[in-house]
């Protein structure tokens, strides 16, 4: 693999070939019945914790949330789905406002901003002694004390890890914006989940949803299986549907499955898309096959896990055409 990025021309193809996954997940998608709620629920959270000062920004991402989380949780409670839908609301927010091409350009700012969370995620904080929080801090706080209201010992430490991944994946991926060319794509692989959220959802899902594997069923081939695939599928699909939009904001080569295919095969970005949208398709078969091994004749955990994991699935394939990534 070069080290140096091929030169992407300025204008951006007028189409480039997207994943084909109806053979996988046909749709139409289960919605909860409460997506409206849950999009009024989300603006008068962003009332009380002003994450993020553009209005226009502001519509897209609780628009975009709210039905996305309808489509991960739709038979949940509305409680469960508020939950969740602040959490990645929190997420994204900070990902848009303080990582990204902001992080990037303030690297030792970017770090002052997540220090501020460690001792929310330790459970060191004391709300009565501790200096004022920034508004990240305040709604963070806001979701740790409903999620261990909710959660089991151990899911609430396995929610708090996997935000300590995201803060530091955020921090990874602001580190590398710039430069691209010196991620491989093991690297690339390995810390995408993190940086889409998708390992964190997983773990919120299993608390609106009311149940909790064993040690034993975690560590499965199966469930391991199915968790890396839909992982992956996760990023690489919002690696597509996001690929002009940062491209137009970025410049050419933004840190993306696209990009790293084109200097992995020294090619030009359609054949890059070809090559992603493949990947994504073959993916989606595997994370088809996990679920029916999962489901048939299993009951319990396991078929709850698996089931939770497709709708997961699921509302990632349906973010491809959002206007949220329109460039």
């Amino acid at each position: 693999m070069s080290d140096s990025l091929p030169e992407v021309p300025p204008a951006l193809p007028a189409a480039l070939p997207m994943p084909d996954l109806r053979d996988s997940f046909p749709g139409p998608f289960p919605i909860s019945p409460h997506v409206d709620a849950i999009e009024r629920h989300t603006n008068d959270w962003l009332d009380t914790y002003p994450l993020i000062g553009s209005a226009g920004a502001r519509r897209a991402l609780c628009n975009i949330t709210s039905r996305g989380i309808a489509r991960t949780l739709p038979t949940a409670d509305i409680d469960s789905l508020f939950l969740c839908a602040d959490l990645f609301l929190w997420l994204t927010a900070f990902d848009d406002t303080c990582g990204e091409t902001a992080g990037a350009d303030d690297l030792a700012g970017l770090v002052r901003r997540s220090a501020e969370f460690i001792e929310l995620l330790s459970g060191h904080d004391d709300e009565r002694s501790a200096a004022e929080p920034s508004v990240f801090g305040a709604a963070l706080r806001d979701l740790l004390v409903r999620f261990e209201e909710r959660a089991t010992p151990t899911q609430y430490l396995r929610i708090t890890a996997h935000l300590r991944d995201n803060l530091f994946g955020i921090l990874w991926e602001a580190h590398h914006l710039h430069t691209p060319g010196h991620i491989t794509f093991r690297d690339y692989r390995a810390m995408r989940p993190h940086t889409v959220f998708v390992r964190t959802v997983m773990a919120a899902v299993e608390v609106a949803l009311g149940y909790e594997l064993t040690r034993q069923q975690r560590s499965s081939t199966a469930v391991r299986e199915l968790e890396s695939a839909v992982a992956d599928l996760a990023g690489w699909i919002n690696d597509v549907a996001s690929y002009a939009k940062e491209a137009a904001h970025e410049g050419p080569s933004p840190l993306s499955l696209p990009t790293l295919l084109m200097r992995e095969y020294d090619c030009d970005i359609e054949t890059a898309f070809r090559r992603a949208a493949r990947m994504c398709e073959d993916e989606a078969v595997i994370v088809r096959s996990r679920i029916t091994d999962l489901t048939t004749g299993s009951v319990g955990g396991l078929a709850d896990h698996a089931r939770a994991l497709e709708a997961i699935a699921a509302s990632y394939v349906w973010h491809i055409e959002h206007s949220r990534y329109a460039p």
